[in-house]
């Protein structure tokens, strides 16, 4: 990222705290090179590059609060009649704690013509119009346990995805949330976003009212009026330390406790040897429907833009 500096673990990062007094948990999130290295695989224009760009952060905002060191979490934000037909950004972890981390991806559909009718600075209803907000997470099997999936589906509302992100979790979830996303995309620097995630939890297992069903939350309006002083220029500043942000917005707190930092990384999980492996699960006749003129099976992956040749006559050896 040339012109910028950039502090050691400040970057590519994801980095939990918490602040036991107020009943909250959060999250910050950065990224840079895997930003970079993501978006170079399309030819986006610069709008569609900010939009996924913060759908990723999102991914890795919610992503890494997962609690298995393998499960992975899916946003997808769709509509039929927009500008964007799909968007897709996942995160799948690849273990937790210190040295822990996770591993993205991404990729958006969407009508160049339609676009080019927004002007250069859309709104999120200009780029989806009526669409909806999926948010799936699969925790893999562990021992003991099967796996499981969930799936919550919100409209499409908000000014942005991280405020979009905040309804879901204000209907699906009832839980008071705070998200702040923001993309610096400047020309010959690369490109840099962070997040924040702030939510409002029950006290303990048991005992507390649950949320939803209170009409005041002052510990929640006292730090959420605290994250409304966040800057967008903190969020993709690459000198500025995660928690030094967290410093900045509740070093006044009683105790702010930083948990698990971790590292992200580009993670499209296409693999020749899988595909293979999963298109010789078909019966001769269909695979042979599959190929082209030259006897190819070409599989493409819309989220690296790589087209992976499986020869028939490999399939048979």
């Amino acid at each position: 990222m040339t012109g910028r500096a950039v502090t050691e673990d400040a970057i590519d990062r994801s980095m939990g705290f918490t602040i036991a007094s107020r009943h909250v948990r959060g999250r910050v999130v950065r990224l840079g090179p895997v930003l970079d290295e993501i978006l170079a695989a399309h030819a986006y224009p610069p709008v569609i590059e900010r939009l996924l760009a913060e759908a990723l952060v999102l991914a890795a905002l919610l992503g890494s609060t997962l609690k298995e060191d393998t499960g992975q979490l899916t946003l997808q934000a769709q509509t039929e009649a927009g500008v964007v037909s799909l968007l897709v950004a996942d995160y799948i972890a690849n273990g937790s704690g210190e040295g822990g981390g996770g591993a993205l991806r991404g990729y958006v559909q969407f009508d160049a013509d339609k676009l080019a009718m927004q002007g250069s600075d859309p709104t999120l209803f200009g780029l989806f119009g009526k669409g909806y907000l999926a948010i799936t997470i699969d925790q893999a099997a562990t021992a003991g346990a099967e796996a499981q999936r969930y799936q919550g589906i919100v409209p499409l509302e908000g000014a942005s995805l991280g405020k979009a992100a905040e309804y879901y979790f204000g209907q699906s979830e009832q839980i008071p949330s705070f998200v702040q996303i923001d993309v610096a995309h400047e020309r010959g620097q690369g490109c840099v976003a962070g997040g924040m995630l702030i939510q409002h939890l029950p006290e303990g297992e048991v005992g507390r009212e649950r949320l939803h069903v209170r009409h005041d939350h002052p510990e929640w309006e006292h730090v959420h009026i605290l994250a409304q002083t966040l800057k967008p220029s903190e969020l993709t500043d690459a000198a500025l330390g995660l928690d030094d942000i967290v410093w900045r917005l509740f070093h006044e707190e009683q105790e702010v406790r930083v948990q698990n930092v971790m590292t992200l990384m580009r993670g499209c999980r296409c693999d020749i040897h899988h595909i293979r492996s999963v298109i010789g699960r078909f019966p001769a006749n269909e695979r042979a429907e599959m190929a082209d003129e030259a006897g190819n099976i070409n599989v493409d992956c819309a989220f690296c833009s790589r087209v992976f040749p499986v020869s028939l006559a490999s399939l048979t050896n």
